[in-house]
C-alpha cells in the first residue's frame, strides 16, 4: 500500500489486489475511497470504451446540466451498451471488498446505476456531492451504497481524475463539504476508485487536450430502491445473455425470502409459505 496526497495534506491510500484484503476494506471504512491499481486487463477496458464510444458520441449529451456540466458525455445503464462492461461489474476482487460493507446490512446488494462518464477538455470541477443523497434518510453506521469508478483512460490531475475528500462520509459539517479540500485520485486506465456513497467527491476539471474516459458503478443494498431502473432500460434480450451474478446484480433476484419474489427467482423464494 502507498498514498498520494497533495498540498492540503489529504490522501488516499492505494493498493495493489494482491494486498490483504483486510487492509483494504478498512482503509475504505475508515477513509471513505481507495483506489487500487491495474484492476483490470487494459485489453478489457479498452473493449469497454471502444463499445461505449459510439453513444457517448450520439446520445451523451443528453445529460448535460448545471451538475453534469456542459462539456461531459454520460451514459446511463452502461450494459444496454457494452457487454465487456459486465466483466468489469462482476469484477472478483472488487465484489470481495464489497461484500463485508454491504452484507452486514442485507441479504444480498446490487447495481444501483452504471455510468459511463466522459469529460471533454475545457469542463469546469463538478460541485462535491454525495452520491447517497439520493435516499431520503441516513442511519448511522449503515452504508447505503459503494461505487466503483472504472479507468477506461488514465486520470489525471490534467484531464480531470476524480476529486475525493477523505473521512467526509464519518463528520457531517454544517454546510457540507462542497468547499473543501479534496485530493484527486489519479490512476492509469485498468484502475479503480471505490468510495463510499457518503463520501464526498466530484468529477475533475479537463484542462488536458484529450477527454477522460470513466465506468462508475454504484451497488446498493439489496431493499433500496435502484437508482436505475434496469429491467426496462437494458432489454430482455441483452440481460438474458449475461452471467447468473450479473443477472443477480441487476436486480433479477429476491432479496430475501419476500421481497421482489418472482417464479424463476434463483433462491427459490416463490414456492416459499408465508
Amino acid at each position: 500500500m502507498n498514498k498520494t496526497s497533495d498540498s492540503t495534506d489529504l490522501s488516499v491510500s492505494y493498493f495493489r489486489a494482491s494486498d490483504p484484503l483486510d487492509e483494504q476494506i478498512l482503509a475504505l471504512k475508515n477513509d471513505g475511497a481507495i483506489v487500487v491499481r491495474d484492476l483490470a486487463s487494459t485489453t478489457l477496458v479498452d473493449q469497454v470504451a471502444s463499445e461505449l464510444q459510439p453513444y457517448f458520441d450520439t446520445q451523451g449529451q443528453h445529460f448535460e446540466d448545471d451538475f453534469n456540466g456542459y462539456a461531459t458525455r454520460r451514459l446511463a445503464s452502461t450494459l444496454a451498451y457494452s457487454s465487456a462492461a459486465a466483466d468489469l461489474i462482476e469484477q472478483t476482487h472488487a465484489l470481495a471488498l464489497l461484500d463485508p460493507v454491504l452484507l452486514p446490512n442485507c441479504s444480498n446488494y446490487r447495481i444501483g446505476s452504471s455510468t459511463g462518464i466522459e469529460i471533454h477538455p475545457g469542463e469546469k470541477a463538478q460541485i462535491l456531492h454525495q452520491d447517497d443523497v439520493i435516499y431520503p434518510i441516513r442511519i448511522p453506521g449503515i452504508d447505503w451504497q459503494v461505487s466503483v469508478m472504472w479507468a477506461l483512460s488514465d486520470f489525471t490531475v490534467e484531464n480531470g481524475a476524480t476529486h475525493v475528500v477523505p473521512g467526509s462520509h464519518r463528520l457531517e459539517r454544517a454546510g457540507g463539504y462542497e468547499n473543501a479540500p479534496s485530493v484527486q485520485a489519479t490512476m492509469n486506465r485498468g484502475s479503480a476508485l471505490f468510495y463510499l456513497g457518503a463520501a464526498w467527491h466530484g468529477g475533475g476539471a479537463n484542462r488536458s487536450e484529450v477527454p477522460r474516459m470513466g465506468l462508475v458503478t454504484t451497488y446498493a443494498l439489496g431493499w433500496l430502491r435502484q437508482e436505475v431502473n434496469h429491467y426496462l432500460t437494458v432489454p430482455h434480450e441483452k440481460a438474458r445473455g449475461y452471467s447468473r451474478t450479473v443477472q443477480n446484480l441487476m436486480g433479477y433476484r429476491c432479496h430475501g425470502p419476500y421481497l421482489g419474489r418472482f417464479a424463476d427467482d434463483p433462491d427459490g423464494y416463490w414456492h416459499n409459505k408465508y
